[in-house]
């Protein structure tokens, strides 16, 4: 019988918290990820779906801030949906049940690594971390970017002192480097 357990992206058995000066950095590992892209010729229908689980559909360079579902746009009809994993655990599998053919749904949820970063200071950390203007971020506005050569999104929560970012899953802790460097830079 096997023995397993499991970890977080950056190996520990809790989400690791880092606290510098203003700011705190959070693993995320309570998020429940899956992408949804809209099949050729079922665009309108996929849509109709996404706006009944999240409220609406985003628009480019905006999130769904919606509870207990969220979602952001990636792609030209490509979005992410996110939910608490506890209650969502199977996601993917909600989503397909609910999309139907008018939509390929991808399991997502161990493919990326999820971090907030909040506090007074966040935005002097994310000026020195990436080229995104976060001053002129508001509240649901997320754009994809590139944190230490990494493809990553970040997404402007509320209150202003919030933003979360996703990266890839296997350089969960190149990507933790990064931001806790910027952060030790900024405070």
């Amino acid at each position: 019988m096997h023995d397993l357990a499991p970890i977080t992206a950056l190996g520990g058995t809790t989400p690791r918290v880092d606290t510098v000066g203003t700011v705190t950095l959070t693993e995320k590992p309570d998020i429940a990820l899956a992408s949804v892209a809209a099949r050729m010729g079922h665009e309108d229908a996929c849509r109709a779906h996404l706006k009944n689980v999240i409220g609406a559909v985003p628009a480019p360079g905006k999130t769904q801030l919606h509870d207990p579902e969220a979602g952001f746009w990636m792609g030209p009809d490509l979005w992410m949906v996110g939910a608490p994993f506890e209650t969502h655990e199977d996601l993917a599998d909600q989503l397909k049940a609910r999309f139907g053919q008018t939509a390929s749904i991808t399991e997502q949820t161990d493919a990326w690594v999820v971090f907030d970063l909040r506090g007074e200071s966040m935005e002097d950390v994310v000026e020195r971390l990436c080229a995104v203007d976060i001053r002129v971020m508001k509240t649901g506005d997320g754009t994809r970017t590139v944190i230490d050569h990494l493809g990553c999104f970040m997404l402007r929560r509320d209150p202003s002192d919030w933003v979360r970012i996703l990266g890839p899953r296997s350089s969960a802790g190149s990507l933790h480097h990064a931001i806790l460097t910027a952060m030790h830079s900024a405070v």
